[in-house]
């Protein structure tokens, strides 16, 4: 574990008894957690984490899984491209973990993939949507949505909610996931009766987007989307609100996290962005899980990344007791098996892709909040 990562309170009860014990032998069941819990998408690794190990906790509290306790031994990839091969790797060849958790970047899932699937080491990110992570193996899966159905919904709201006849991308070239989801939206978005007006990019971590935004004013859309991490699109939000521009500026589930609201302000106020789920969903499930956190966490209420970890634990868990075993092969075909799982993000089952197949929402941020708007079913 690396040192940075005892920095964080939550994690300073992390399940570590028994550290010298195979995970196939005594007392306890080794699972590898790789996140980015420092670095510029920290409250990504941070949500997912507290997620993750909320559920391990509660898994635990119950008897754990064949009478032994799991035990979650995270690694912080700490935001660099790099790091996830690095973690994950110790995670496998070192600590001998049977699953990996992890990750909510789709880039850094990519840079993870290939190496369970090598070590026939069963991988399941929270929240990676880029469509090829899953495509690395089947050792790989995911709990949530993929940019295909995300991609398309998106442009159904821009050309139904939105009435947006022309809309206008920009795209950090840096993240495949940002890649991957305009590429979805632009494939579907003429077919809805909308045109794609000037298309431009720029690289996650920038600083200065006034050339852009500049040219994209002048093009004149009635909407921006706007595929990027939260931190880039808080600034990028300021910068088109001190230019004057009042048009709605809309994106993906990389906009989910409270550090949205914190650093863009009123800059934010009136724009929307798809996500996995809302902690406003009335199932109890999802009731559940937010009394818990919240609980758990000293009143910080959760975001969807916090719902995935904690689902993408519980997904896992629930594999191994049907597998009846730890072992590679018989426990990736027990998650493969994984139908009309009450997760909650809502109910999914894993499709031959190995993805999740669930609903969407769109959220609002009205009033500086995070406000339900809509629901979109696959």
């Amino acid at each position: 574990m690396k040192s940075k990562f005892l920095l964080l309170p939550a994690v300073v009860v992390l399940a570590t008894a028994l550290i010298g014990c195979k995970s196939g032998g005594g007392d306890s069941i080794k699972v590898g957690e790789f996140a980015s819990l420092t670095g510029k998408e920290a409250t990504f690794g941070t949500s997912s984490h507290e997620g993750t190990l909320l559920a391990v906790e509660q898994i635990n509290a119950a008897g754990g899984v064949f009478g032994k306790k799991l035990e979650l031994l995270t690694e912080d990839d700490q935001t660099k491209a790099g790091e996830p091969a690095n973690a994950v790797n110790k995670l496998i060849s070192k600590d001998g973990v049977v699953a990996i958790l992890g990750e909510v970047a789709s880039s850094r899932s990519l840079e993870a993939a290939p190496i369970c699937q090598q070590n026939k080491i069963p991988m399941i990110s929270p929240a990676s949507t880029n469509p090829t992570v899953t495509k690395e193996g089947d050792y790989i899966f995911r709990v949530c949505f993929n940019d295909t159905f995300q991609g398309g919904a998106l442009a159904n709201f821009a050309s139904g909610t939105l009435k947006a006849k022309k809309v206008a991308i920009l795209t950090d070239v840096k993240s495949d996931y940002s890649k991957g989801l305009a590429k979805s939206f632009k494939e579907k978005y003429p077919s809805s009766g909308g045109k794609i007006g000037i298309e431009l990019d720029f690289n996650g971590g920038d600083k200065d987007f006034k050339g852009q935004l500049t040219a994209i004013k002048s093009d004149a859309p009635d909407a921006i989307f706007l595929p990027g991490y939260y931190n880039d699109v808080a600034l990028i939000c300021i910068q088109a609100k001190q230019l004057g521009m009042n048009i709605p500026i809309f994106g993906g589930d990389g906009w989910e996290s409270e550090s949205l609201l914190t650093i863009g302000q009123d800059a934010m106020e009136g724009h929307y962005f798809s996500t996995h789920c809302s902690i406003e969903q009335p199932t109890p499930e999802m009731t559940s899980f937010v009394d818990a956190y919240k609980k758990r966490f000293k009143g910080k209420t959760p975001d969807a990344m916090a719902v995935l970890g904690y689902d993408s634990a519980l997904v896992l868990a629930d594999a191994m007791k049907r597998a009846g075993t730890t072992d590679g092969p018989k426990l990736r075909d027990a998650i493969a098996a994984t139908k009309d799982f009450a997760g909650a993000s809502g109910k999914f089952s894993l499709n031959a892709d190995r993805d999740a197949v669930k609903a969407l929402v769109f959220i609002q941020i009205k009033g500086g909040k995070f406000t339900y708007n809509a629901t979109v079913n696959p």
